[in-house]
């Protein structure tokens, strides 16, 4: 969207290069657990790496491609807003790389459709697995469609690709890495790998996963786990049985992009054991010595007040079925911008209610801006060249906070900082004479704002009423508001006509025709009763504005007198 712009920016801050580094971290050579720097395309982007919990520079093996995998749903229950959080946060990153710096990102998601909830989900309902993982599967999707998160380029199904992963088992079998046991299942052998073992939690006592005496060591964990009875199940060179959770990922992922991946992403509870065995079995598989070269972790969602995570195994979650049935895509997305990425982040009435108020903040702003320029809203002369260097000022410093590890919030606060000396300048007055005008300088801010929200995934033209798709045969419900608003305005500027100086019983002051004022009060009322119902309507000397407040409906709004003849 920007590139030029951006590229501009960055090389007046020397900061935009190609740098080859000796070390490349491809899969070549011996698994060493030290990060080691990849060579290729330096992004000019400083991230926070997992594996080295600091910030790197961001450098793809690929000029202008960014290879990436995320951990998918598991698909055995409806999704929530801890689900939601990730995904969204993960999908704003991926369009701030994709349409500010010029990036295409190719991301492969894995649907995990068996696994021992979707088994146990199966015999309580008394379906098979796959019609609960396909149901869950499906309404995930039309959750990420609702959220307005971009699809990955590919799903990919564990079940569908179990031919492959009992291939990508008997690899690391055969390069030593891993051993079966008499009972049917495989194990990754830990001590195979040395001390390259714990990048995320360090010193490691056991898996805790099935505590099985047929393994080596404690911590050694399931590659393949045999089949018990009435339980889905694959052939295999082990017998008949189903992969364990860590090995559908490293296998999928290997499957799409190879030896080596850019970026990997998924909650931080997913780090240990999940990310750390997949960077052992894939190591393993690949006989390298770095697969990921980046690790993205975001921050888990709590309910205000609870020092636990959103799960569905803790029964203490939302669906984001029913959080849309008060909020907006829009208001959670400005949810998610506000904190960064990796940071937790407390769900509650008053945070959703902070977002709200920030989105509504700029769409207010948007219609004085817009009245301005239509000549609707009078107001002193404009500061217009101040307006231009603050509008200068902001695009450097949203580029430069997204490229510091995509510091979301420090970007909406320059942005709302931009909104707030553009409100300074729109300061209505009744009356105007014939004054130089700016209406340019606000174009061009909106057309800034919008596009910023609009790679973030915040679309202002379709607020919550849209959303709902309330619409009529006739047209929109903005169309009816528009005519009502118009008429309005005639009917108010009748009942304002002054009397004539000859039949005004003060000709020094000439008032209003009595017979008209009830008209003007049955304006006002209007105004005031429209207010509650979301549509607020402005009187701006003899004409009006109005727009349409987002989640307002139904809330009691405080209103100033109706207006009184002179």
């Amino acid at each position: 969207m920007w590139r030029n712009t951006v590229r501009s920016l960055f090389w007046k801050a020397k900061v935009f290069n190609t740098v080859t580094f000796r070390s490349n971290g491809s899969c070549s050579g011996v698994s060493v657990k030290k990060w080691t720097r990849p060579s290729g395309f330096d992004t000019g982007l400083k991230t926070f790496n997992s594996l080295t919990k600091q910030k790197e520079p961001l450098i793809l093996a690929r000029e202008g491609v960014a290879s990436w995998y995320s951990c998918g749903p598991t698909v055995y229950d409806h999704a929530h807003l801890g689900h939601a959080c990730s995904y969204v946060r993960f999908d704003i990153l991926q369009r701030v790389l994709s349409r500010l710096f010029g990036i295409t990102v190719v991301h492969a998601m894995v649907i995990t459709d068996i696994d021992d909830k979707i088994i146990k989900r199966s015999w309580e309902e008394n379906v098979s697995p796959s019609v609960i993982a396909r149901l869950y599967e499906d309404e995930f999707k039309r959750d990420m469609v609702s959220l307005k998160v971009i699809p990955p380029a590919v799903y990919l199904r564990v079940t569908e690709n179990v031919p492959q992963i009992v291939a990508f088992i008997e690899q690391i079998v055969k390069n030593g890495h891993a051993y079966a046991t008499q009972e049917g299942d495989v194990y990754f052998d830990i001590q195979s790998i040395g001390d390259r073992y714990g990048k995320f939690q360090g010193a490691v006592i056991s898996q805790g996963d099935d505590g099985s005496s047929s393994k080596k060591d404690p911590r050694d964990f399931t590659l393949w786990k045999r089949s018990k009875p009435q339980e889905p199940y694959w052939e295999s060179p082990w017998g008949k049985g189903r992969p364990g959770w860590h090995i559908e990922c490293s296998t999928i992922a290997s499957g799409v992009f190879g030896s080596q991946l850019d970026i990997h992403s998924g909650g931080v509870d997913l780090a240990f054991p999940h990310h750390e065995n997949e960077i052992a079995q894939s190591e393993a598989y690949h006989q390298c010595g770095q697969w990921a070269n980046y690790f993205f972790h975001s921050g888990h969602l709590h309910l205000k007040g609870s020092a636990e995570k959103m799960s569905k195994s803790l029964k203490n979650f939302i669906t984001i079925k029913d959080f849309l049935q008060s909020y907006s895509a829009n208001e959670f997305r400005m949810f998610c911008l506000l904190t960064k990425y990796r940071s937790a982040i407390d769900y509650s009435d008053s945070s959703m209610s902070e977002a709200r108020s920030s989105l509504g903040t700029i769409v207010t702003f948007f219609h004085e801006a817009q009245a301005y320029m239509k000549g609707q809203l009078l107001c002193p002369p404009v500061q217009e060249a101040f307006l231009w260097e603050r509008l200068a000022e902001t695009k450097a410093s949203v580029v430069t906070a997204l490229a510091d590890d995509f510091d979301t919030p420090r970007a909406i606060s320059a942005l709302m900082n931009l909104v707030y000396h553009g409100n300074c300048q729109l300061q209505s007055v009744s009356k105007s004479d014939a004054v130089a005008r700016s209406p340019a300088v606000f174009g061009a801010m909106l057309s800034y704002i919008r596009d910023v929200l609009d790679m973030f995934g915040v679309d202002l033209l379709h607020n919550k009423v849209q959303e709902a798709d309330v619409t009529s045969s006739s047209g929109s419900l903005e169309a009816v508001v528009d005519q009502l608003t118009n008429f309005r305005s005639e009917v108010r500027a009748f009942a304002l006509t002054r009397q004539d100086v000859k039949t005004s019983p003060t000709p020094e002051k000439p008032g209003l025709y009595p017979e008209r004022i009830p008209l003007l009060k049955a304006c006002d009322d209007l105004r005031k009763d429209l207010a509650p119902l979301g549509v607020v309507i402005k009187d701006r000397g003899a004409t009006s504005t109005w727009e349409i407040k987002q989640g307002q409906r139904g809330q009691k709004v405080q209103d100033k007198d109706p207006e009184t003849p002179s």
